[in-house]
């Protein structure tokens, strides 16, 4: 008889092997029970830590709160009645520092003349930034109330005022949970948005090792308790242009003795539109728009000189740099086809604003973080708008950024009047849900969204902020 194999099954003789196949399938069945009560105490634990949803609504819960709301509601009220032009925001700026100081929360000072950089957690990467600009508009506030603006001829007429009190907002918020935060949330108050002074922002180092940086504005456009933002391009670049065309005046009797600038400057507009009906694509949406005409001050007389100016926006890099070239070549040739001569000035002491563009990622860390504060249905996607913001200095000098737009707007007021408007009103129900968002977009940000992306600080040779 041949020995047995050692691999041979034996079963004992009151079992046949089919009730080991069966309490087989019965442990595998516990095993697997087991497996999946584990994984989904897991997953509610990772939940607990890591998700949004839990604390964006306790957030905004906070914000909310009477008390929160009458704090950034007063701080709003007091620069409002208190408005100060690009850099000259000294009051802005004491007023800012007062609260941080109250809330225990350091900062450097000055950048950029006025502005602010405060810092909330460990002083280490990674960083994120939360912005809000504070400069005042050139106007004369046409609004009749309480707290209006109490310096002639200035005006907080882009809701700069309530972006100040709901950044500070953000900041109260995240300094009370500051024992949350997995990095440092590095707070940039702006000077002198409507100038370009985010760039001057940057040259003095405010936004050093920043990973990534969140701005927002305030608008009428969309309804209180949305929110409104769009991956990409969401707001255009934008250049300014003065040519000066040169011909030779005289009699309005005689015009054939001179060489007439105003018929070149009229065929220089003309000419300007056609850049964009014939040489642009249609479905790259380009603007250029002459909005000042300056020639002449009698009836009878062709002047010896006319002055044009305007704007030009678009919202790529290289449809903005070939609108720009195009422009001088239709002015300096047009003029030419009319005997005149022109020159042309890019206004490069305002620094042309490139487009403001939004980092596909952080969009949708965005509309994960916004769905959880108003509720997804409350979270629009926009349109991209042909308006500039100093923001998008911030792409040369971050690896992401991410711009959008807190509603104000009800059936029952006019919050929508325009920015830039005498007439121009904040609806300030907004200011939790901006102070909110806010600081669950950096306190998500640090612990969801900054461990995924490789920081590029070295730790070990990184500035402690803190």
């Amino acid at each position: 008889m041949e020995p047995e194999s050692r691999h041979t099954l034996h079963s004992p003789p009151s079992l046949s092997p089919f009730p080991f196949t069966k309490l087989r399938e019965e442990r595998k069945e516990e095993f697997a029970m087991d497996f999946f009560k584990h994984l989904s105490l897991l997953l509610f634990i990772v939940s607990i830590l890591f998700d949004s949803t839990t604390g964006a609504s306790v957030l905004l819960e906070r914000a909310q709160e009477s008390e929160f709301t009458d704090w950034m509601v007063g701080i709003r009220r007091r620069l409002h009645e208190n408005p100060e032009l690009g850099y000259e925001e000294f009051e802005t700026s004491k007023l800012i520092r007062k609260e941080l100081d109250s809330m225990g929360i350091v900062y450097k000072h000055p950048f950029a003349v006025t502005g602010i950089a405060g810092f909330i957690g460990t002083g280490k990467p990674p960083f994120v930034g939360l912005r809000a600009d504070m400069d005042a508009l050139p106007i004369q506030e046409s609004v009749e109330w309480e707290h209006k603006s109490k310096v002639p001829g200035k005006m907080h007429a882009c809701g700069h005022d309530a972006h100040v009190a709901m950044l500070l907002g953000a900041a109260k918020i995240l300094q009370e949970r500051k024992s949350e935060i997995q990095g440092t949330v590095v707070l940039i108050f702006q000077p002198a948005e409507e100038v370009g002074g985010a760039r001057r922002m940057i040259d003095e180092g405010a936004v050093q090792n920043i990973d990534a940086i969140f701005g927002f504005h305030i608008t009428g456009v969309y309804p209180v308790g949305t929110i409104a933002s769009r991956p990409g391009p969401i707001l255009a670049g934008s250049g300014f242009f003065e040519a000066v065309i040169t011909g030779r005046g005289g009699h309005a009797a005689i015009p054939q003795h001179t060489i007439d600038p105003i018929i070149a400057a009229s065929n220089v507009i003309v000419s300007l539109q056609h850049l964009i009906s014939r040489e642009a694509d249609p479905l790259d949406s380009q603007v250029v728009t002459v909005a000042k005409f300056q020639g002449g001050g009698a009836f009878n007389v062709i002047p010896d000189s006319v002055t044009i100016g305007g704007t030009f926006r678009a919202f790529s890099k290289e449809s903005f740099m070939q609108l720009r070239q195009r422009i001088e070549e239709v002015i300096v040739r047009q003029a030419s086809v009319q005997r005149c001569n022109a020159t042309v000035d890019f206004l490069s002491y305002t620094h042309p604003l490139p487009p403001t563009i939004n980092n596909p990622s952080l969009h949708t860390h965005f509309k994960k973080v916004a769905s959880d504060i108003v509720g997804p249905a409350n979270v629009l996607e926009m349109q991209p708008v042909m308006g500039s913001e100093d923001f998008a200095f911030f792409s040369n000098a971050v690896p992401a950024t991410h711009y959008y737009f807190v509603g104000m707007h009800t059936d029952s007021d006019e919050h929508s009047t325009s920015v830039h408007s005498p007439f121009f009103t904040i609806n300030e129900a907004a200011l939790s849900y901006g102070a909110a968002l806010h600081a669950s977009l950096a306190l998500n940000y640090l612990s969801e969204f900054g461990i995924n992306l490789p920081n590029t600080v070295n730790e070990d040779a990184a500035h402690d902020e803190l």
